[in-house]
């Protein structure tokens, strides 16, 4: 192997040392960040030329003019169906075409009538149409403004940082770029190369950044645009760095800093207690965005956003909310919603770095067993192939895959491995051979096949830009293709940003090239893309039958729609990498992203005892629930650390299974909606200023709440539980709680904070067996939990868990409420057709009083009484055995 690859290698191993900064630039060393924050605000030379101005039914459009270089741009406005408005702002006349990314959104959005209201020499009035939205354009200097009524909702170029750096040809001689139309301008370092450490990056269109500022009057909290290890409500970033999205492998990475991670989702909220708003920014180029904030100042409440991009154009959508859930709803209309996955990936997964033989594998998963903890997928990384050739197994130590994979599904459990998006340079490869004879790979700035370093050693790196090497990576998957593989077999895409071990911070050359487009053009998609084509090729081996499960590192916008789990990357075995874990997976659902978690017990270092039993209590109310440790980690299984310790890991594991039905169900909703399943309490409670900064605790759904133990050696937590009108319930106590209130709990190791919403009815499946497949048919229980104030809602779903047969309207979706002593299961999908073998069990209905007698009345007008137990002391009505089917209506009368 090459120098470096050891040198990271062995920097790797070791597994003591932090981030090393020096490894990724700042804003001051990356030279179009640098020089577009050197800009002053209020100097904007841009204005508008209303003369040009032309507005169609749908369209707005007029040209905008530099007046320091006199080049021209094109400004085009959108009002788009759902209350969102659309920006664009590009070159009039470009030398060459600027990069407009594709495939992210859904369609091309529907859009919806605007309409002129008043115009003069300073600029015009538009309609949006609802609640006397408007927008203005003003034209020296040009500044957009959208108003509802007297309030300014969001404010463009306010600040005046608009900055459009246009293509140019470069003069050697002068050193100047000089046409027709413009003044020279004065050339800086790294407008046509910059060099970072030992990397040199030529850019033959010359400077072509982009930025734009948007105001927020009367906002203090914005949330999103991960990915970055800090806090839930995003800080300003005047005394630092800008928060920067800019996918990249950082090795064990810094807590509580604006540097960029894996992932980027170029989307940020704005909230307060009237209203919520959102930005998409569509652009994959290297971007970077400052906040800053008059908070603490006299004056009115207002933060200011600035969004810096390397390349591309000026694409944006302003979602104009008014609510939470209209956001979700909004940005689900342009990039889709969460994927629908199998319900045995909501269940426990069981991964390291690396098991190291089939025997292994078969040893730990008969620990489970042997120890009666439930888990449904076990991983294998990247050392199960043959040399880092993805889609083989090591022939010595995975002979038989088949026969490891068939022991699986005997006991109704899968199996994921890894398949990376480096390529091993080797003659003797199947895949490598393909795709170099197909000419897929990405090519370096000279026109060969770029190569770089990465586990296999000199490895190439697929184009998955291209739709046919998608399509053809989608076809390896074929089980006559990817040999050993089985319908349980499913797939994780790691050091997907891309990860390039001897490239400029640890990513791809920025001149590299997908066809005619630069990668500074499209990095930010590259993990987009590896995991779309991955997850179409698990769709298509099984005829288009089965969902699929694809882990993914690098993600974007838009990757939510492709079946898409993501984990929060190399953390550490350390309380705040278990704290900030929360946070992460809130940032990540507020932008379509909810399945979401990060790798329990921490992948580097070893965790104190304590430590791994409250990650995996924290981690068992997380959206993706895997346990992953580093290869030089002492063995973790969750046996190995005492009958006690093992007990307390047990218990909560079997918790995450009960609540199976409730995790389907909440990722059926955020099919459906856009909705965030672990979601932050603003969310819910937008009107209470108290939840706006909380990131310690969190909602799944709107029923459960949920505040883990983070602290080492806590003897309490206290608990914000919120609504002045609600009550909440300890799901493990019972006992009743008022809203609107900081709860102080003791805790001892078994403790995890969970409380049920009165007013919520909540479906459990009681008996925990060795995987959620072969809990599929039995029985629910329910629990009622009431609230005086309002009716109990609830809702049972309910499908063959694995299929795509869903969409043929092959499930069932119940209503369940309790109002009035009633308690009543209907049909809320009377089109729908499935059956189910699974029954009412048992009926636990928290808060309630003792009545005389229950009555059960089922669809055909049978009556019956059940037999009940009235705990006096906490209030608890427990209904024994009423034993009708889950699919049918019937309803249960208290007297």
């Amino acid at each position: 192997m090459a120098p470096v690859l050891l040198l990271w290698l062995a920097v790797s191993l070791s597994g003591t040392l932090a981030v090393d900064r020096g490894n990724f630039k700042t804003c001051d060393q990356s030279a179009f960040c640098k020089r577009q924050r050197a800009l002053k605000p209020g100097e904007s030379p841009y204005r508008a030329l209303l003369e040009t101005m032309e507005l169609t039914n749908t369209r707005l459009t007029l040209q905008l003019i530099n007046d320091n270089n006199k080049v021209h741009l094109l400004l085009e406005l959108y009002r788009l169906q759902g209350n969102i408005t659309r920006v664009k702002i590009n070159e009039l006349k470009p030398l060459k075409p600027r990069y407009e990314v594709p495939d992210v959104l859904i369609r091309e959005p529907p859009t919806e009538p605007l309409s002129l209201l008043s115009q003069d020499e300073n600029g015009v009035v538009l309609s949006l149409g609802a609640e006397s939205q408007r927008v203005i354009v003003s034209a020296r200097p040009f500044r957009l403004d959208i108003m509802e009524g007297r309030d300014v909702l969001m404010s463009l170029n306010s600040r005046g940082l608009l900055a459009f750096e246009h293509l140019r040809i470069k003069d050697d001689n002068s050193g100047f770029s000089i046409t027709a139309k413009e003044e020279e301008e004065k050339v800086e370092d790294g407008m046509w190369e910059e060099t970072f450490k030992s990397h040199s990056d030529g850019k033959p269109n010359g400077p072509s950044a982009i930025s734009l500022d948007f105001s927020l009057p009367g906002v203090e909290h914005v949330y999103g645009i991960p990915e970055h290890a800090d806090t839930l409500r995003l800080k300003t970033t005047d005394s630092g760095d800008p928060y920067r999205l800019y996918n990249l492998d950082v090795f064990q990475y810094e807590l509580y800093n604006p540097m960029a991670l894996y992932g980027a989702v170029p989307v940020m909220l704005a909230h307060n207690a009237h209203r919520t708003t959102g930005i998409f920014w569509l652009n994959a180029a290297e971007t970077w965005v400052d906040i800053s904030s008059n908070t603490g100042s006299s004056e009115t409440p207002q933060t200011d956003v600035r969004w810096i991009s390397e390349s591309g154009i000026i694409d944006v959508f302003i979602m104009l909310g008014p609510t939470p859930k209209d956001i979700f709803s909004q940005y689900a209309s342009l990039t889709g919603t969460q994927s629908f996955p199998p319900l045995s990936a909501l269940a426990y997964h069981q991964c390291r770095w690396n098991y190291n033989d089939q025997e292994d594998v078969q040893t730990v998963d008969a620990g489970f067993d042997e120890h009666d903890i439930p888990y449904d997928f076990i991983w294998l990384d990247i050392e199960h192939t043959d040399g880092k050739r993805y889609f083989t197994w090591d022939p010595h130590k995975f002979a038989t895959p088949k026969e490891m994979l068939q022991g699986l599904v005997d006991k109704k459990r899968k199996m994921v491995a890894i398949v990376d998006p480096h390529i091993k340079v080797d003659s003797n490869y199947k895949i490598h051979n393909e795709i170099r004879s197909r000419g897929y790979y990405i090519k370096n700035k000279d026109g060969g096949d770029y190569e770089g370093w990465c586990w296999p050693g000199s490895a190439g790196y697929p184009d998955f830009t291209r739709a046919d090497m998608r399509a053809w990576w989608a076809s390896m998957f074929a089980y006559d293709q990817y040999e050993g593989s089985m319908e349980n077999l499913y797939t994780w895409n790691d050091m997907n940003e891309p990860s390039v071990f001897n490239g400029p911070e640890v990513t791809m050359h920025k001149d590299a090239m997908h066809g005619a487009w630069e990668h500074r053009d499209v990095h930010n998609l590259y993990g987009f893309y590896v995991q779309m084509a991955t997850a179409e090729g698990l769709i298509q081996r099984s005829g288009g039958v089965e969902r699929p499960f694809v882990l993914t590192r690098a993600f974007f916008a838009g990757s939510q729609r492709y079946e898409c789990a993501v984990w929060t990357g190399d953390n550490a075995a350390e309380w705040d990498h278990l704290k900030i874990s929360i946070p992460m997976c809130l940032s990540l659902g507020l932008v379509g992203i909810s399945f979401c978690g990060a790798d329990v017990g921490g992948f580097f270092k070893s965790p104190s005892t304590e430590l791994l039993v409250r990650w995996y209590q924290t981690g068992a109310y997380q959206p993706f629930f895997r346990a992953h440790a580093h290869l030089d980690t002492p063995r973790r299984e969750p046996w190995l650390f005492g009958p006690e310790n093992t007990a307390l890991i047990r218990e909560v594991v079997r918790q995450r299974y009960t609540l199976l039905p409730y995790w389907y169900q909440q990722f059926y909703h955020a099919h459906q909606t856009g909705q965030p399943v672990m979601r932050p309490l603003w969310v819910e409670y937008p009107q209470d200023p108290a939840t706006f900064a909380l990131d310690d605790e969190f909602l799944i759904g709107r029923d459960l709440l949920v505040h883990p133990v983070t602290e080492e050696g806590a003897r309490g937590v206290t608990a914000y539980l919120p609504g002045k009108d609600e009550v909440w319930f300890d799901v493990h106590t019972f006992q009743k709680h008022n809203g609107a209130q900081n709860l102080y709990i003791p805790v001892t190791m078994s403790s995890i904070p969970v409380f049920q919403r009165g007013g919520s009815i909540i479906p459990r499946k009681l008996r925990v067996r060795r995987s959620s497949t072969c809990m599929e048919h039995d029985p629910y229980t329910l629990y009622v939990a009431l609230n005086p104030q309002r009716t109990a809602e609830g809702e049972l779903y309910i499908d063959d868990g694995h299929t795509f047969n869903y969409e043929k309207k092959e499930f069932i979706h119940r209503s369940l409420s309790f109002a009035k002593n009633i308690l009543s299961s209907a049909n809320l999908a009377p089109e729908a057709q499935f059956s189910t073998r699974s029954w009412i069990e048992r009926i636990v209905i928290l808060g309630a009083s003792k009545p005389s007698k229950v009555t059960l009345k089922t669809a055909g007008g049978q009556e019956s009484q059940l037999e009940f137990e009235f705990d006096a002391s906490m209030s608890v009505l427990t209904l024994r055995k009423p034993g009708m089917n889950a699919g049918v209506d019937w309803t249960v009368t208290l007297q």
